[in-house]
């Protein structure tokens, strides 16, 4: 099986458009609910919030748990590898982000998680020792070169800007380097456990690290007090964030190389970005359009079709 997706990932003038759309799909979601998350802790405590979103994925996800006929035994590595990807890319990326976003913004999310590529392919040099060819450098450096347009634009876009706390960026700039590790011990996993089975127990860990916070603050919540509304967006977060978008990246991720998955980060920012404006009435200045477009070409240019072997 490691075989197969390294082969598959390999560049060559054969892509595989499918992992693309997968990837591409998986990190428009995640920007998605990051920006809608926000609504969100406005209603539920953090902890709480986390805790029903494991429990109704947990629930959505029972048949996915067992291992099929073709999966093979998990090793003992494999299990603690699903604790980390776990523990990372769920627990402490989820605290992390609902607390920043609740800190700062969804635009300022989108600002600083913008730098997600640059800190994939980092580490996946250091921890898995894949090259980074030209081209996907080149799109990580648009990526990065986006980051930096996009917090000048930001710090000038409007006076309340400044009452944004540092540590909220702080715990921003935390969720990113959990992302970056959750797409690097994926990649180790995607070799020996099917996406199906990955999406389900890294879930049942995350439920399990969060079930004591959650329930400490259940016991002071008015759950009657919440709308329709707000609970149907609860599903969809739950869903989109435990089952759907890592059912995709985990698939994708089997045939692609780490450091150009990592580039597909940049959709997560992009898809927060224009949910804070779109739904939150949150600015957005001509400058932080240029930006993110200037990180969607380093997209493009990271998996355009080219002739080389090169990763």
């Amino acid at each position: 099986m490691t075989n197969r997706a390294t082969a598959a990932g390999a560049g060559s003038s054969h892509l595989p458009w499918l992992s693309y759309g997968c990837l591409a799909l998986s990190m428009t979601l995640v920007g998605s609910y990051v920006g809608l998350s926000r609504s969100l802790v406005a209603v539920f405590p953090v902890f709480l919030l986390a805790w029903l979103r494991f429990g109704i994925a947990a629930v959505a996800m029972l048949g996915w748990v067992r291992r099929r006929g073709d999966d093979p035994a998990l090793s003992r590595r494999d299990r603690w590898l699903l604790f980390w990807e776990s523990f990372l890319g769920n627990f402490l990326f989820s605290i992390c982000m609902l607390f920043g976003v609740a800190a700062t913004s969804a635009v300022a999310a989108g600002v600083v998680m913008a730098g997600i590529p640059a800190a994939v392919a980092i580490q996946s040099r250091l921890f898995l020792g894949e090259r980074i060819g030209r081209r996907v450098a080149a799109g990580i450096a648009c990526a990065v070169l986006g980051i930096a347009w996009l917090a000048f634009a930001r710090s000038g876009a409007d006076s309340a800007a400044g009452h944004e706390p540092l540590w909220g960026y702080a715990l921003l700039l935390g969720a990113v380097l959990c992302e970056a590790a959750y797409v690097v011990i994926g990649k180790r996993l995607t070799a020996q456990v099917s996406p199906r089975r990955i999406s389900a127990l890294i879930n049942l860990w995350g439920l399990a690290l969060v079930t004591p916070l959650g329930l400490w603050q259940a016991l002071g919540f008015d759950f009657a007090g919440v709308s329709i509304a707000t609970w149907g967006l609860l599903v969809f977060y739950a869903l989109a964030a435990s089952m759907v978008t890592v059912w995709l990246w985990m698939r994708g991720l089997r045939h692609v190389p780490a450091p150009r998955a990592g580039v597909f980060s940049v959709l997560l920012p992009v898809a927060a970005t224009f949910v804070g404006v779109i739904f939150l009435g949150e600015s957005l200045s001509a400058a932080q359009l240029g930006a993110l477009i200037l990180s969607l070409a380093g997209l493009l240019l990271a998996t355009a079709p080219y002739h080389t072997t090169a990763k």
